[in-house]
């Protein structure tokens, strides 16, 4: 275990995605020389510097402190200046790696060729897990979810801004058994804190029932805890992590966190701003859905819920895989109740598909026999890829519109999200779950009691699955796909054909030109849910993520318009004829005039993709005016120069209609913690003051006032030349 910090633009197959990754043994490891990874021998876990932070801000805040504190503020740029309170105070943190998938990466490349810089700062990797054409470990760290553009100051040595977390414990007593798996934990936090009770804070799970649940179960727990909001989610270090560590070659790294494991837990009798308890004993198996994660049933009950409110009750399709739930694990714990049904004469009901998480799981499972054994029960293997959970789902079986279900072991499912049918009620649960639903055909199965009919006609009940944690032998590597850097890039160059459909080189946003936003359009006032998924989608759209002005034409396509309830339908206010949100947003920047944004609760939410703010700045949007904001949407909002701003009162959403004008004045004053004055200009004659809310610090309000953090990073550079 290495305990780092790891900025990640939105990436989950090492073990948590799109992170930042704070690692307290990365930064202990300085004496013994330990490489952070194979990949990278020259760059060393240096626990010395982190150890030196720690006890700093310990003797500073004179009190006991939580894991979660000991691994973020141990990679503070100051620990001795620096102002901590949670939930209050801007960290500025110094990461030690940045980690991006190959759909955001894009973006986050364009923007780091933009700044101008030689070279990263700090190890730099791309992830190739989404797999845009295709159809067929992190661990023990503080992993961030960021944009792209969070990524390119800490690529270009820049520290990084982070609110002061909070923290909140999650006490886990008893222990996992029968059908009961790690996904049910967080399933059923989700439940309890919903996707936003998550906001602002750490999940830092604890207490004795941790050790029963395996390392990549809890890498599983982490990874779907940015569905409830939350900044990132962690483990204190223990042997079922020692023994993933030396079961993947990095047993050194297991024999450094061991010696300095003290820093690599909470200190006893640290304070948590909330405490969950959960009792893993009487943990029943859970599945939460449809269209949301955090609307969380027993598995016991769902069918009985799904029938009352006329939920598909059939299930078309099962899938398991993608990065939340495909290690070893859960790929043999899924083979397990496949075999059982097979020994009776039985194929799966519903369609079946499994996703490996990586190369490595689907050498090792195909060596191993579960793969075999998956499509034995009717299983197909997809691409080691995200595949259907990110929408790269050639779906056939359905059409577009149709009422239909899907239980999956991936960690989203909003409304299209997986199909781009807005029809599909989606369900997320355990792949033992999945597999266990998929035999049944049904919602209304609960394997715990209800018994199944075999070819032979007499009844049998699915025993609960049991598998190997890892393998007995060693994992299989499979192809080794890694792309080594060059020893020396200063001779590189980066081409960018200037026809390019997928790639476009990015134009500086225009600065502010200090004057107040006055009688702005509004482009659509949103009902309800409205996720980056409703405001950027991916699936097609995958494929433009290079390309700025190509990939704006899904702007919002899937928000729903309280005018109309209809999706990518508003009024172009200039002509009153209804269209699409990108030609109307287009029209309007062609015509000169700025517009906003209405949103509701929780704006933003899901995916990290920065498209959903970088598209509305680049189509002429200037204000998101919402009840909350998701954390990462709203900092990437900011990091495009827009305002991202909440109803003091949130009733007054209310109060502004589609057809209204707005204005916000008084930005010649824009300042910390001082809210901004909005009036609204109703069609009659009529107007309403109402009071903004926002998160600004100076810094922050400097990107506004330079166009972009890129355009302020810019002038910083010049200056400093």
């Amino acid at each position: 275990m290495a305990p780092y910090c790891v900025l990640a633009a939105r990436l989950r197959h090492a073990l948590n995605g799109g992170i930042r990754r704070y690692h307290v043994a990365s930064v202990l490891c300085q004496r013994a020389k330990v490489a952070m990874s194979h990949f990278e021998p020259n760059e060393y876990i240096n626990y010395e510097k982190l150890e030196k932070n720690i006890n700093i801000v310990r003797k500073r805040l004179d009190r006991p402190l939580t894991l979660s504190e000991k691994i973020v503020y141990g990679h503070l740029d100051d620990p001795a200046k620096q102002e901590i309170e949670r939930g209050k105070t801007y960290l500025r943190l110094r990461p030690d790696r940045v980690a991006m998938q190959d759909a955001t990466a894009q973006m986050a490349m364009l923007q780091f060729i933009s700044s101008g810089l030689p070279k990263v700062a700090v190890p730099s990797t791309i992830h190739c897990d989404h797999l845009i054409e295709a159809q067929s470990g992190g661990l023990g760290g503080i992993c961030i979810g960021v944009g792209g553009a969070d990524a390119v100051d800490v690529m270009a040595g820049i520290p990084w801004e982070l609110k002061c977390p909070k923290v909140i414990g999650v006490k886990l007593t008893g222990k996992l058994s029968g059908w009961s798996s790690p996904k049910d934990v967080i399933l059923k936090v989700a439940g309890i804190l919903t996707v936003k009770g998550g906001t602002g804070a750490i999940i830092e799970y604890h207490g004795p029932g941790v050790d029963s649940i395996s390392c990549t179960g809890m890498a599983t727990i982490c990874n779907m805890g940015a569905e409830i909001g939350a900044t990132t989610s962690v483990f204190p270090y223990n042997t079922r992590m020692k023994k993933y560590l030396g079961k993947t070659g990095r047993a050194d790294i297991a024999a450094l966190a061991d010696e300095f494991q003290q820093y690599l837990v909470p200190d006893a009798g640290c304070q948590y701003d909330q405490v969950i308890e959960i009792n893993l004993s009487e943990l029943k198996p859970h599945i939460n859905g449809p269209f949301t994660p955090d609307l969380a049933h027993p598995v016991s009950d769902v069918g009985a819920v799904a029938e009352k409110e006329g939920w598909p009750v059939d299930i078309r399709v099962g899938l398991i895989g993608s990065c939340t739930n495909s290690s070893y694990e859960d790929m043999g714990r899924s083979a397990a109740v496949a075999k059982q049904a097979l020994a009776h004469g039985l194929k799966c009901k519903s369609k079946f598909t499994i996703t490996p998480g990586s190369e490595q799981i689907r050498a090792t499972i195909e060596r191993d026999g579960y793969a075999q054994i998956l499509r034995d029960v009717g299983g197909l293997i997809l691409a080691n890829a995200c595949g259907p959970c990110i929408g790269q789902w050639d779906r056939k079986d359905i059409k577009k519109g149709e009422k239909n279900t899907i239980v999956t072991s991936y960690n989203r499912n909003f409304t299209g999200r997986n199909d781009a049918n807005p029809e599909t009620h989606a369900f997320v649960t355990s792949p033992e779950i999945v597999t266990a639903l998929s035999i049944a055909g049904t919602l209304k199965f609960n394997p715990e009691t209800d018994f199944l009919t075999g070819a032979d006609g007499k009844k049998f009940k699915l025993e609960a699955p049991d598998a190997d944690e890892l393998p007995r032998l060693d994992f299989d590597p499979g192809q080794d796909t890694y792309q080594y850097p060059p020893k020396d890039g200063s001779g590189q160059h980066v081409d960018v054909s200037p026809t390019s459909q997928r790639l476009q080189l990015l134009e500086p946003f225009d600065k502010w030109d200090g004057k107040d936003l006055e009688d702005m359009l509004i482009l659509i006032k949103v009902k309800g849910k409205c996720t980056t998924d409703h405001i950027s989608a991916a699936g097609p759209w995958l494929k433009f993520r290079g390309h700025l002005d190509n990939i704006s034409n899904n702007l919002l396509i899937g928000a729903i318009n309280i005018e109309n309830g209809k999706a990518n339908s508003v009024r172009n206010a200039l002509t009153q004829e209804f269209g699409p949100v990108p030609d109307t947003a287009r029209y309007y920047k062609k015509m000169g005039v700025k517009w906003a944004v209405i949103g509701d609760e929780n704006y933003g939410e899901g995916s990290s993709r920065e498209h959903a703010a970088l598209e509305p700045r680049h189509l002429g949007g200037r204000v998101i005016i919402t009840k909350s904001f998701a954390r990462i949407h709203e900092t990437n909002l900011k990091k495009q120069g827009l305002l991202p701003l909440t109803f003091a009162d949130p009733a007054d959403y209310n109060k502004i209609h589609p057809v209204d004008k707005l204005s916000i004045v008084g930005l010649a004053d824009f300042a910390p913690g001082k809210p901004l004055k909005c009036i609204i200009k109703h069609p009659n004659g009529s107007q309403e003051t109402i009071m903004l809310n926002h998160t600004f610090n100076e810094s922050q309000i400097e990107w506004f006032q330079a166009g972009s953090a890129l355009n302020r990073m810019k002038e910083l550079q010049q200056k400093s030349s």
